[in-house]
């Protein structure tokens, strides 16, 4: 390679580096900033409130038939499995540990985020091509504050509500397939379950993945709109890369967060 070809090559790398380490940055004053304006935005009851029924409301449906049929699946193989070793009475437990743990928290994640997610996306970068953050911003009104603020809560607090809702359904699911059409004994399904789930290790460590991935998939999907361009194709780019930004995140989170949690 040429001397000049590979000063323009390290030139466009250091460019693009730049360029990347200067979003970071703006991504984390902004997440800085929604934070102290948490109190603020916790106590504004309304606009939280409207927040957690859109969010919730927009996933519900699909978290719903999801978790159902996850359900379905995990109590027709984990049947099979079970039955190999002699073990069929164990399948209430294998399936309420395989939702609540892991498919529960990263399943519902990546639904929200390809659902609620990207509404979120359109939403605010709608509202900057149509230049009402610019026309809020005249009225001093600050649209972090009105805005993005209630949105980063409200889908922090739907998010563990929609795991919870995707892992009822889904044990639902498993009992429907295990006991009801193939005929494993309720009572052993059942019993095993109680048993062998624990609330602080299981349930616990499932509940604050939740937390995780709605803190981050919200914040994604409020960053890509509110710096989307103020153009139909800029919000439209905006929404892809909520979907795979996000999507790569909760699968990164989860792996880092069930090292971490079940090696203690």
């Amino acid at each position: 390679m040429k001397r000049p070809d590979l000063l323009a090559g390290l030139a466009a790398i250091g460019l693009a580096t730049r360029v990347k380490l200067a979003d970071l940055g703006h991504a984390a004053r902004l997440f800085v900033r929604l934070l102290a304006l948490s109190p603020a935005t916790l106590r504004r009851f309304g606009l939280l409130r409207d927040q957690i029924f859109f969010l919730g409301n927009y996933s519900l449906a699909i978290i719903t038939v999801s978790g159902l049929f996850v359900g379905f699946v995990l109590g027709l193989q984990g049947y099979y499995t079970l039955q190999r070793y002699g073990s069929a009475e164990a399948l209430g437990l294998l399936v309420a540990l395989s939702l609540v743990r892991e498919l529960g928290p990263v399943v519902s994640a990546l639904l929200f985020a390809g659902r609620a997610g990207t509404a979120l996306t359109a939403e605010i970068g709608l509202m900057k091509a149509g230049e009402q953050l610019s026309a809020m911003e005249m009225m001093a009104v600050d649209p972090v504050r009105r805005i993005l603020a209630p949105r980063l809560w409200g889908g922090i607090i739907a998010m563990p509500l929609l795991a919870a809702v995707f892992s009822a359904v889904g044990i639902l699911g498993g009992w429907l397939v295990g006991v009801v059409m193939i005929g494993v004994d309720p009572g052993s399904f059942w019993s095993q379950m109680q048993g062998g789930v624990d609330a602080l290790r299981d349930v616990g460590n499932g509940v604050i993945k939740t937390l995780v991935f709605g803190v981050t998939v919200t914040f994604i999907a409020l960053y890509q709109g509110f710096e989307a361009q103020a153009t139909p194709e800029g919000v439209a780019r905006a929404t892809t890369l909520t979907v795979v930004q996000a999507s790569l995140a909760v699968l990164g989170l989860d792996f880092l967060l069930t090292a971490a949690m079940f090696s203690l």
